[in-house]
C-alpha cells in the first residue's frame, strides 16, 4: 500500500468511542495501511460523550468557519483533531454545537433516536468532503463505515460529481450487524433533495430504515466489505445481486492481508507490491 491514500470515514472509531465492529476496524484498518506504507486520514463525529480534554482535542481555525446548507438553514462547521496515541494517526473531528454537543451518539437515554438523526448525516457527509477539499488531500480509496457515514458515497458522486480532487477516488462501504429500529425521520429524503440529488439516486430513503439508508452507500460505492459475521437477511440478499467485489468477514488477525488484497486487486485494479 506504499503511498497509496485512503480516507476513513466512520461514526465510531476506537479509543473515542467504545469498542465494537465498525470502532474496532476503523481503527485497526488505517493501523495496517501505515503499517505498509500508505497515508490515512480518519474522519467521524465529535459526538458530545467524547472526553475532548482526556484524548485532547483542539480546534483547527483554518478549516472551521464555513457554514453548511442542510435543509435550508447555515449550519457551522467546527473542525477538530486529535492523534492516537502511540500511533501515527490524525483524526478529524466534524462539530457542530446544534447536531453534536448532546452527550450521546445516536439516541437519548431511553433508547429513542435523536429526531434530527437523518440531518445529522447529511451535516457529516458534506462536513467531511468539505474538509477534504480544504485539506486538497486527493485520496485513493474512500472507506466508508457505519449508517451515519452513509450517506458521504452518494454526496461525493452526485452533489460533488464534478470536484476534480475526488476524480479518481474509488469507494469502498462497510457492512455491519448493528441496526436500529424504526427509521429516521419521514421527510430524511426531501430534505437530501433540496440539495438537487435527483429522486432515482435516493428512492430507498423513501423509508429511511438502516438497511436501506446502507443500501444509498452500496449503490454509490466500488466494493463493499462484510465487517461483521453475520449482517442482515435483507442486506446480504442485495449485495448478492450486486456485480461488483465483495469482502467476506474476516476476524482481525487476517485483516492485514485481506484488506491490502481487497484494496489493491479488487478496488484499484492493481498487483500487490
Amino acid at each position: 500500500m506504499k503511498d497509496k491514500r485512503i480516507l476513513y470515514v466512520s461514526s465510531e472509531v476506537v479509543p473515542y468511542l467504545p469498542e465494537n465492529d465498525i470502532s474496532s476496524a476503523s481503527f485497526e484498518a488505517p493501523k495496517l495501511i501505515n503499517a505498509t506504507g500508505g497515508q490515512t486520514r480518519i474522519f467521524m463525529p465529535r459526538f458530545g460523550n467524547i472526553n475532548e480534554r482526556r484524548h485532547q482535542l483542539h480546534e483547527v481555525i483554518r478549516l472551521s468557519g464555513m457554514n453548511l446548507v442542510i435543509n435550508d438553514l447555515d449550519m457551522p462547521l467546527i473542525i477538530k483533531v486529535a492523534s492516537i496515541p502511540k500511533e501515527r494517526m490524525q483524526v478529524y473531528f466534524i462539530d457542530n454545537e446544534d447536531y453534536f454537543k448532546r452527550k450521546a451518539t445516536f439516541s437519548d437515554e431511553d433508547g429513542v433516536l435523536f429526531d434530527d438523526n437523518d440531518e445529522r448525516a447529511i451535516f457529516f457527509a458534506k462536513g467531511v468532503i468539505e474538509t477534504v477539499k480544504k485539506l486538497n488531500w486527493a485520496p485513493d480509496i474512500i472507506h466508508v463505515n457505519g449508517w451515519m457515514s452513509s450517506l458521504l458515497p452518494m454526496y461525493l458522486r452526485h452533489y460533488y460529481g464534478n470536484e476534480p480532487l475526488f476524480s479518481d477516488a474509488k469507494i469502498v462501504t462497510s457492512v455491519y450487524n448493528q441496526n436500529f429500529e424504526g427509521t429516521l425521520d419521514k421527510d430524511m429524503k426531501k430534505k437530501v433533495l433540496f440539495d438537487g440529488i435527483e429522486d432515482e439516486a435516493v428512492e430507498h430513503l423513501d423509508h429511511p430504515s438502516h438497511d436501506n439508508i446502507l443500501k444509498v452507500a452500496i449503490d454509490n460505492s466500488d466494493g463493499v466489505i462484510i465487517g461483521s459475521e453475520t449482517i442482515s437477511e435483507e442486506l446480504s440478499a442485495y449485495l448478492d445481486a450486486k456485480d461488483f467485489p465483495v469482502l467476506n468477514y474476516v476476524k482481525r488477525e487476517e485483516m492485514a492481508n485481506a484488506y491490502q488484497t481487497f484494496y489493491l486487486k479488487d478496488i484499484l485494479n492493481e498487483e500487490e507490491d
